[in-house]
C-alpha cells in the first residue's frame, strides 16, 4: 500500500527527456516508482489521465521575506504549480535585523520591492534579530510550500554599520570582518545564498539606493569568499544597468563577477533583460558568461519568461493620477471613479490637465503610447503585435491614444487592465527572450514573487511558460514542452543546491503537479485588497491545475488549497535523493 498513487498520466520528469505514461508512486513524501505500479493500491490515488503529471517548480527569484510571516499559502505562487521558493534576493530583506532598524527596512522593501509598508508593519511579528533567528522564525511557521532564503546585503550592512551602512559609505576593515561572520553565520544555519543590488534603479522609500550599491570589489570579494570557504550559496545580484539604465561601461559588471566566481569557485547568478538603450546587448554579456566557464567561473545570467512589464490600472499608477482633476475623485472606489470618469466635464478636465508634483513613475506614461496595450479579460497577452498598440488604435481610429486609454480605464466593459513592457520587448517580440532562454548559462527566474504588488504579476510566469512557450505562440518558434519543464524544476533547484527536488525519480522528494493542459490558463490579473492593513496588489489566478502535491502531501485540487501545510524552511543544499 503506497500513501499516494497517481495513475496513467503523461510523465515530464524534468530531466528534459521525453514524455512518457506512466503512474507516480508515492511513500513517507518521497517519489518511490515511476512507471506502471500494477495492482498495487494507495491510499489517495489520482486519476491522471490525459493530464500531465511534472515536478513541482522552484522560483528562485521571489520577495516574501515579510509575506511568510503572515502567509501560510504565499499566494499567488502556489496557484501555479509553485512549490519552493528562493527569497531574500536583490539584497533587500528582514535579517539580520537591530531593534531599531525595522522601520527603515520595511521602507527600504517599500522602495525597492514596491510591497505596501502598513502591510509589513502590521503583518511582519519580528520574532527575531539575527538571520538565523529569522530563519528559526520562518521555520516555524506550517505553509503550504517550501521556502528558502538568502543573506541580503542591504539589511546586513545596516545591521553592522548603522547610518554609515545606510549611506552607502566604505566599511572598516573591523565591519567587513563582522559582515563576513555574519553571512558564515548564516550559511551555517541554513542560508543557501548572499544577494545584493547595484542598479540605480533600486531605490528605498526615502529615495536612497540600496546600501551595497556602490559596494568596492573588496568588500565584494571579502563576501562572496565567505561562500568560497563554506563551499556553499549562490551569489545573486541585480546588476548595474539591469533596469535599463544607461551605464558609461556595461562590461564592467560582468568583469568582476567572472573574477570572483573564478576566485571563490561559487555560482553567481546575475538579472539581464533586453533594453532599449542597447537592444542587442544582452548578447555579447550572454558570451562572456560562457567564455567565463573556460577560466574556471560559473555565471548564469538570470532571464524572464516573458517582458519585464507593470500592469497598469485604476487601483495602480496610471497616466492620471496626478492631475488635479482626478485626485478630486481619487478616494473613490473603483466603480464609482470609473463612473465619475465617465461624465464628459470631468473627462475634457482630466485630459486637458498635466501632472502636478513629482512622481518617480512618470519615465512609465511617456507622450507615446506605442508600448501600451490594452489586457483582455479573458486570455492575456503577453507578446502583442505592435498594430495592437493604444498609439497604433489612435492611429487607425484617428483619434488621441490618451483619450483612449482614458475611456479603456473609464469602462465598465474592458479589463481595466493595460500591458506596458519595459524590458525586454524592444522590438516587440519575444524571440530574444526564446533565444535567451535557450542558452545554456541561462537560468529562469526574475518573476519576483511577493513584490512589486501595485504594479506587476509576474508570480504566474510558471503558467505562461507552459501555455505561451509550449502551447499557444502564434507569432514565432515555440520551445518544447520538456525544455519548459526542466527550465523551471531540475535547473532551478541544481543552480542552488536543491538536489532532493526538481525530478520525477525514485528518491526525490515527492512535490508533483498534475497538470490538465488542454484546459490550462491564465485568468486576467485583478487588483484585491488582502494584505494586511488592508493593503492592495495584483493578483492572478489560473485555471487547469489538477492537483499539487509537496512532500507527498496534496495541497490544492482544481485550484482550491486542501489545507495541508507540509511546506517547511529548506536549511541549505541538499546533497541528492533519498536513497530507497
Amino acid at each position: 500500500m503506497h500513501d499516494l498513487i497517481i495513475r496513467n498520466g503523461t510523465v515530464c520528469d524534468g530531466s528534459g527527456s521525453p514524455v512518457r505514461t506512466a503512474d507516480v508512486a508515492v511513500d513517507d513524501g518521497v517519489i518511490t516508482r515511476v512507471g506502471r505500479v500494477g495492482g498495487d493500491r494507495g491510499r489517495t490515488e489520482i486519476d491522471a489521465d490525459g493530464h500531465l503529471i511534472t515536478p513541482g517548480f522552484v522560483d528562485i527569484h521571489t520577495h516574501f521575506d515579510g509575506q511568510v510571516s503572515w502567509d501560510p499559502q504565499l499566494t499567488p505562487s502556489c496557484w501555479h504549480g509553485v512549490t519552493t521558493v528562493v527569497m531574500g534576493n536583490c539584497g533587500v530583506g528582514f535579517a539580520p535585523a537591530a531593534p531599531e532598524r525595522h522601520d527603515w527596512l520595511i521602507g527600504l522593501m517599500e522602495g525597492v520591492e514596491d510591497i505596501p509598508g502598513a502591510s509589513l508593519s502590521e503583518g511582519i511579528r519580528w520574532e527575531w534579530e539575527s538571520f538565523p533567528e529569522y530563519l528559526d522564525a520562518v521555520a516555524a511557521m506550517p505553509r503550504a510550500i517550501d521556502v528558502a532564503a538568502q543573506v541580503p546585503h542591504g539589511a546586513l550592512r545596516a545591521y553592522v554599520m548603522g547610518e554609515r551602512g545606510a549611506a552607502d559609505q566604505p566599511p572598516t576593515e573591523a565591519d567587513l570582518e563582522r559582515m563576513c561572520a555574519l553571512v558564515r553565520e548564516g550559511l551555517r544555519a541554513g542560508a543557501i545564498g548572499f544577494s545584493t543590488s547595484r542598479t540605480l534603479t533600486h531605490l528605498a522609500i526615502t529615495g536612497d539606493p540600496v546600501p551595497g550599491t556602490f559596494a568596492a570589489e573588496d568588500e565584494l570579494f571579502a563576501l562572496g569568499g565567505v561562500l568560497g570557504a563554506e563551499g556553499t550559496g549562490v551569489f545573486q545580484l541585480v546588476p548595474l544597468g539591469a533596469g535599463g539604465e544607461k551605464v558609461d561601461d556595461p562590461l564592467g559588471e560582468i568583469a568582476w563577477m567572472r573574477k570572483l566566481s573564478a576566485v571563490v569557485g561559487r555560482p553567481i547568478t546575475f538579472g539581464l533583460f533586453q533594453n532599449d538603450n542597447d537592444p542587442d546587448g544582452w548578447r555579447e554579456l550572454f558570451q562572456i558568461a560562457e567564455d567565463a566557464v573556460a577560466s574556471g567561473a560559473d555565471l548564469h545570467p538570470q532571464v524572464a519568461g516573458r517582458p519585464f512589464s507593470v500592469i497598469i490600472s485604476l487601483d495602480s499608477t496610471h497616466p492620471f493620477h496626478k492631475r488635479p482633476s482626478y485626485r478630486q475623485i481619487a478616494h473613490l472606489d473603483a466603480a464609482r471613479r470609473r463612473a465619475a470618469m465617465r461624465e464628459p466635464a470631468l473627462r475634457e478636465r482630466i485630459l486637458s490637465e498635466r501632472p502636478v508634483g513629482s512622481d518617480p513613475r512618470s519615465a512609465l506614461f511617456p507622450q507615446g503610447y506605442e508600448r501600451h496595450f490594452p489586457m483582455s479579460a479573458e486570455a492575456p497577452d503577453y507578446e502583442p503585435a505592435a498594430d495592437k498598440s493604444f498609439d497604433a488604435l489612435a492611429r487607425r481610429a484617428g483619434a488621441n491614444p490618451e483619450a483612449l486609454i482614458y475611456d479603456f480605464l473609464a469602462s465598465d466593459d474592458t479589463s481595466g487592465m493595460i500591458f506596458r513592457p519595459l524590458l525586454g520587448y524592444s522590438e516587440f517580440t519575444l524571440d530574444p527572450i526564446r533565444e535567451m532562454l535557450l542558452h545554456p548559462q541561462a537560468v529562469l527566474g526574475l518573476s519576483d514573487a511577493g513584490a512589486h504588488c501595485r504594479l506587476i504579476c509576474d508570480a504566474s510566469t510558471p503558467t505562461s511558460m507552459l501555455t505561451h512557450w509550449a502551447r499557444d505562440r502564434d507569432r514565432g518558434a515555440r520551445l518544447p514542452l520538456e525544455f519548459i519543464v526542466r527550465k523551471q524544476t531540475y535547473d532551478t533547484a541544481r543552480l542552488y543546491g536543491l538536489r532532493d527536488r526538481g525530478l520525477l525519480r525514485p528518491g526525490y522528494r515527492a512535490d508533483i503537479n498534475v497538470i490538465d493542459m488542454e484546459t490550462l490558463r491564465l485568468r486576467a490579473p485583478e487588483f484585491v485588497f488582502d494584505l494586511p492593513a488592508g493593503g492592495g496588489r495584483l493578483i492572478q489566478r489560473a485555471d487547469g491545475y489538477a492537483a499539487t502535491v509537496v512532500a507527498g502531501e496534496i495541497t490544492y485540487r482544481d485550484g482550491q488549497a486542501t489545507g495541508a501545510l507540509p511546506g517547511r524552511l529548506v536549511r541549505g543544499t541538499k546533497s541528492g535523493p533519498v536513497p530507497r
